[in-house]
């Protein structure tokens, strides 16, 4: 639906975007002061910091998949996003797991495995992005109370808006930006919509992810993965050759796995009563 456009201006349009939206948030929530007294946390900005850095990188990797017809390889890394992320809670947090979520683990590796040889290359757009949101989920889960989930989403955008506008500007003086050459109010619209896209879903996450633990986070998030791939299969008419099937079907499995351990895992009722966001 948008004009031609290269995966790095488009991050860097959602980015400015987003900090445009996030900060008419703050000031209609009136969190601005609160936003502020983050700035005296080093310990917190320097993981903010290394949070948007994640981000950027998962958010260019995702529009580089879209743009060059890797939908469903991107699907793939969002289904086994979850499962580096139970890793992730078990390596750094020290989480343990219980023999559900290892089978589970167990038939994603053996899905990487399948796609490795049946498709003679390893799916580096699928690893990638697993393991950057991943990572990220990670350093949100450590940053935990300190700031709102609205907050913490403003500071990682502030740390990427001024590269992000220095990048559109230079666009702009080749003649070769998406944003300034858009031929119409419509196109510039749902460009500066990617802003609104983008930092709701992460504000959810962000709330989600100081709240919960590593793991359960992990195993609620293969609804997005599944719309992918509908998308990439359905609309944008992908190959699915019969490797790729096998590999998705292991993964499948996996996610199976951790959906009947959640629903036999302890209920929420013994859990911390969640914090209102905000």
């Amino acid at each position: 639906m948008l004009p031609q456009i290269s995966a790095f201006e488009f991050v860097a349009v959602r980015v400015v975007f987003s900090l445009f939206f996030c900060a008419i948030l703050l000031f209609a929530t009136k969190q601005f002061k609160q936003f502020l007294t983050m700035f005296r946390d080093g310990k917190t900005v320097g993981k903010l910091a290394l949070a948007s850095a994640l981000i950027a990188g998962n958010w260019i990797l995702y529009a580089v998949a879209v743009l060059t017809g890797h939908v469903l390889e991107a699907s793939l890394g969002y289904f086994i996003n979850p499962i580096v992320a139970i890793l992730l809670g078990v390596v750094v947090l020290k989480e343990r797991l219980r023999p559900l979520q290892w089978v589970a683990v167990g038939f994603a590796a053996l899905a990487v495995v399948v796609l490795n040889v049946g498709l003679g290359t390893v799916p580096w757009i699928s690893l990638g992005l697993a393991f950057s949101f991943g990572f990220y989920g990670l350093v949100k889960n450590q940053v935990g109370q300190s700031g709102t989930a609205l907050g913490t989403l403003t500071m990682e955008t502030l740390w990427l808006a001024p590269f992000s506008a220095i990048f559109i500007g230079w666009l702009a003086t080749q003649h070769n930006s998406a944003l300034f050459n858009a031929e119409n109010a419509g196109e510039v619209l749902l460009l500066a919509a990617s802003g609104i896209i983008t930092a709701v879903p992460l504000l959810l996450f962000g709330g989600a992810a100081r709240r919960l633990p590593l793991s359960t986070l992990g195993s609620l998030q293969f609804l997005a993965p599944l719309l992918q791939f509908i998308l990439g299969l359905l609309v944008f008419g992908e190959q699915m050759p019969p490797e790729r099937w096998m590999g998705f079907g292991l993964v499948w499995i996996a996610v199976i796995f951790i959906l009947v351990d959640m629903l036999r895992a302890p209920k929420a009722g013994n859990m911390p009563e969640p914090k209102k966001i905000g």
